[in-house]
């Protein structure tokens, strides 16, 4: 249909206002407001990193769970990676306020890995590393955030181990009805592939992480019949959604160096598709929940322009942020909590 003057104006006067509006929403930081309160790291004795802000909240707040060897943002140790910094930049961009947008690292700064920095590299699927070690951080940030912000709930984003990590708090505490909305994107859920004990399993090197078949990382997903993995998904996929607590998968379907045994980006050769215990088994599925909506994507290895990988990829891709924005919430009828 032709536009007259007055609608061209119309519509122009709308793109200025969305922009206005998202200019308004700000940056995501790289901090927690001063008067927020300070939560120990429960395996590193030191305070959680993360972001978040002051100011009026009236939206669901968010909450950005990073994948395991991740960060929350970008840092001295770890530069390349944060990007849920950049996922919560893209909410900021589109009507969030950055008082409803928050990150936790539940890892550090994650130098404590660097040679350089006296750190050792199979800490990566060492104990510090294992989702129970981090759900008293996760219990604490979820609980200081509500306090914080006078919401009765929160939405959680969560990519790769920051979504068992969830998962297995909300379990824990049976607190699905504090979680409105909870995005999956590419998670361990029915395991990883790289903790079999074949010699063909690179990732068991020192130098690759150390995930043999008895580090604590992969006693929790080097299978999906792992004791971890059984009570956390309930006889027969019976707990992979329970409670009210809606649930979107954003998955890879192609290839994901953790899952697939495919080549995902120039770095990553496959390894042979087997459990911890020795067993041929697919982990391709792993993302999968039992009665979430799903998204299946192919081709993310261009979305990270570091390693090239597809489950690096997923996280900072335009399908995803579409994703979670659409998800979370394009209808908004106010009050923390009532999204």
């Amino acid at each position: 249909m032709h536009k007259t003057p007055f609608r061209r104006g119309l519509a122009a006067l709308a793109l200025l206002a969305a922009a206005t509006t998202a200019a308004a929403a700000g940056t995501v930081g790289s901090s927690f407001p001063a008067d927020f309160p300070v939560i120990e790291d429960a395996s590193l004795q030191k305070p959680v990193i993360g972001f978040g802000a002051a100011g009026p909240v009236t939206r669901t707040p968010v909450i950005f769970l990073h994948g395991n060897n991740d960060v929350p943002y970008a840092t001295p140790c770890s530069p390349t990676n944060g990007k849920v910094q950049a996922l919560a930049q893209h909410l900021a961009d589109h009507g969030w306020s950055t008082s409803e947008l928050w990150g936790l690292g539940y890892q550090g700064d994650q130098c404590d890995l660097l040679a350089a920095l006296g750190g050792d590299n199979t800490k990566r699927a060492r104990i510090a590393h294992s989702n129970q070690a981090n759900v008293p951080d996760l219990r604490r940030f979820v609980a200081a955030v509500l306090a914080y912000t006078g919401a009765r709930q929160v939405d959680i984003v969560a990519h790769s181990l920051g979504v068992t990590l969830a998962r297995e708090w909300m379990r824990q505490d049976d607190a699905h009805r504090q979680v409105r909305r909870l995005v999956a994107i590419d998670g361990p859920n029915h395991g990883i592939i790289n903790c079999s004990p074949s010699p063909l399993n690179y990732y068991q090197l020192p130098g690759a992480g150390g995930f043999t078949p008895d580090s604590a990382v992969c006693e929790e997903l080097g299978s999906p019949n792992t004791p971890f993995l059984k009570r956390l998904n309930g006889p027969g996929g019976s707990a992979e959604t329970a409670g009210p607590t809606e649930v979107l998968v954003v998955r890879n379907a192609d290839t994901s160096f953790v899952y697939f045994s495919r080549q995902d980006g120039p770095y990553f050769t496959p390894v042979p598709a087997m459990d911890r215990y020795g067993a041929s088994a697919d982990f391709s599925r792993s993302a999968t929940l039992k009665g979430a909506r799903q998204l299946d994507l192919i081709g993310q290895g261009a979305y990270d322009p570091v390693l090239g990988t597809a489950h690096l990829g997923i996280l900072q891709s335009p399908q995803t942020k579409a994703a979670v924005l659409d998800f979370l919430g394009a209808r908004h009828r106010g009050g923390p909590g009532r999204d």
